[in-house]
């Protein structure tokens, strides 16, 4: 499909970018080895900020920045993901964002948040319209 072709997001490259980012940040994280983390984070080799802990920063400003996206933006975010998966290809794209806006709920943060490789499911959709991220190779 030639560039013109191309179907418009009503996200920005710029959030976008800051998603797959956020979300990689995201994706390494590991579980809790320390629950009942007291300690000084020098003490413990910094390995907390590597666990999933509920309160993590990373997931609240992951939480925030999608929950903050208008009913448009959180649709082509979920079609996105399910189209850097491989359910579908470019051309799929009207039925997947259909699809999405069906299934479209006050859940979209929590349900991308269990996606493993998220951050990867974005950046190769993305990479189908042309957008490119900072620093991405």
């Amino acid at each position: 499909m030639p560039k013109a072709e191309l179907p418009d997001l009503s996200i920005s490259d710029e959030k976008l970018c800051f998603i797959i980012a956020k979300a990689r940040e995201f994706d390494v994280k590991d579980v809790v080895t320390d629950p009942d983390d007291a300690s000084n984070p020098t003490d413990d080799a910094m390995l907390a900020v590597l666990e999933d802990h509920k309160d993590d920063p990373v997931v609240q400003e992951l939480v925030a920045v999608i929950n903050a996206m208008s009913i448009d933006e959180q649709v082509d975010l979920v079609a996105l993901t399910w189209l850097g998966r491989g359910d579908g290809g470019i051309e799929d794209w009207d039925e997947l964002r259909a699809e999405a806006a069906r299934a479209h709920n006050r859940r979209t943060a929590a349900y991308l948040l269990g996606i493993p490789l998220l951050a990867d499911y974005l950046d190769e959709a993305i990479s189908l319209f042309g957008i490119e991220c900072e620093g991405e190779t």
